[in-house]
This record gives C-alpha cells, sequence and structure tokens, in this order.
C-alpha cells in the first residue's frame, strides 16, 4: 500500500491484473493537495494470491474493511476499469461512505451477447468435456488465459455481472473519464450508459487508450483536479 501527502483522502482502485503502480502518475501529482492512499486489491501487485475465487461483492466486503482500517472518511475515489466495478457495485449501495467518484475506462455493463460469442461459449463446453488442457489453452482471451484456476474462476465471476442497476442508485458527484481510442471498454458503450445511469455525472473524453490516465497524465491529472476541488 502507498500512502502519501496530507490533507482530504483520496484512494485509488486499479484495474485488472494491474497494481497501485499504474497511478504512479496520479500519486506524485495529487499527493501535492491531498492524502492518497493506493492500496493492491486482493490478488493482484504485491497482495497475497487468492485462496477462493473473488466476486465483485466480496472485493466490496474488502473496500469497506480497507475504508475502515486506514481510517479514510469520506475519500474520493478513483477507479480504473475492473476498481471501477468495485467502487460501482459498492457505492450503488453505500454512496455515503464516500465522496466524489472518478472512473476512467470503467467496466460492469455486461452487454447482450451475439450468436457468435453463444456458439463460441457451446463449442468451449464441448470440447471442455473431451479435452480440458486443449480447451484451456485455445479458448478464451490471452488475458484469462494466463490466470491461475482460482483467478480464473474469480474472472468469470467478475465479468459476467451487470451492474447497471447498482450505477442507477449512485448518488455521488460523478466524473467519467475515457481514452476515445479505447477499444477496452469503448465511451460509446460502458462510458455513455454509464452516464445515462448515474444521475447527474459528467462524461469527459480525451486523447488515448484504455490507459489515457498513463498516456497523458499532465490532462488526466488537470481534468481529475479540476473536477475535485470544483464548488
Amino acid at each position: 500500500m502507498t500512502v502519501c501527502g496530507a490533507g482530504r483522502d483520496i484512494l485509488l482502485l486499479h484495474g485488472y491484473l494491474s497494481c497501485k503502480e499504474s497511478f504512479y502518475h496520479q500519486i506524485k501529482f495529487l499527493s501535492s493537495h491531498f492524502k492518497v492512499t493506493a492500496p493492491d486489491m486482493p490478488g493482484f501487485g504485491k497482495s497475497p494470491p487468492l485462496d477462493e475465487a473473488y466476486s465483485v461483492s466480496d472485493y466490496c466486503g474488502w473496500l469497506e474493511e480497507f475504508i475502515k482500517k486506514s481510517g479514510l472518511e469520506r475519500p474520493h475515489i478513483i477507479a480504473h476499469s475492473f476498481g471501477a466495478r468495485v467502487a460501482v457495485k459498492y457505492l450503488g449501495g453505500r454512496g455515503g461512505s464516500a465522496d466524489r467518484l472518478v472512473i476512467t475506462g470503467g467496466a460492469g455493463i455486461v452487454k447482450p451477447r451475439s450468436p457468435r460469442y453463444m456458439r463460441r461459449v457451446k463449442a468451449y463446453r464441448r470440447v471442455k468435456k473431451l479435452f480440458p488442457k486443449y480447451a484451456e489453452r485455445h479458448f478464451g482471451s490471452a488475458e484469462y488465459r494466463s490466470l491461475t484456476p482460482i483467478m480464473k474462476e474469480s474472472y468469470k465471476k467478475i465479468v459476467n455481472e451487470d451492474l447497471q442497476d447498482y450505477a442507477r442508485n449512485i448518488t455521488n458527484r460523478t466524473l467519467l473519464l475515457y481514452g476515445l481510442d479505447d477499444t477496452v471498454t469503448p465511451y460509446t458503450e460502458e462510458g455513455r450508459t454509464f452516464n445515462s445511469l448515474i444521475s447527474g455525472s459528467r462524461l469527459q473524453l480525451m486523447e488515448g487508450g484504455h490507459f489515457c490516465f498513463c498516456e497523458h497524465s499532465d490532462k488526466f491529472n488537470e481534468l481529475v483536479y479540476s473536477f475535485l476541488t470544483e464548488n
């Protein structure tokens, strides 16, 4: 865990298969104005490996406990991708436990499955029964295939949960920052959907892809600082 700076609390939640260091530029900049706390979420970075498959709810339970143990007082939350899944579900029922929310490259919208996708799922299930090792090597994304068995089960729980109902219940003032070239969580899908669901939220587009906060950190930091300090 990284803690630096002084003042109003800010909590940073990183993306999947990432770690607190992904927010290097934000930690360096924001710690001049706020007290910044950036943990490695369970199963990632320098945190211990998971001993069971975590769901988004499990990560929300961890987050609630972490905020209490760290003594954070209604922190602003900045969340990237998978971190946004956790923040959305957490704040969907506990809005008063945090102040403002910044989501960048946020995930959590389950789109209707295409016929091609469903055919591939059925093919995977058939092959897995006969040739499980072959199925694990040749089906699924490269990200999925790189995971341990426990993390694969966790991954399936996470990506198959639709968080739209939780997004509707968010009352925190929210900024949605998406890269124009993000192909992982395109603003035309996730960004606009979250914008329509989170009352009063603001969708801001900027140069860059899924890691626009790293690629164009100065611009990202400028937009975040303005949002967090505006009346």
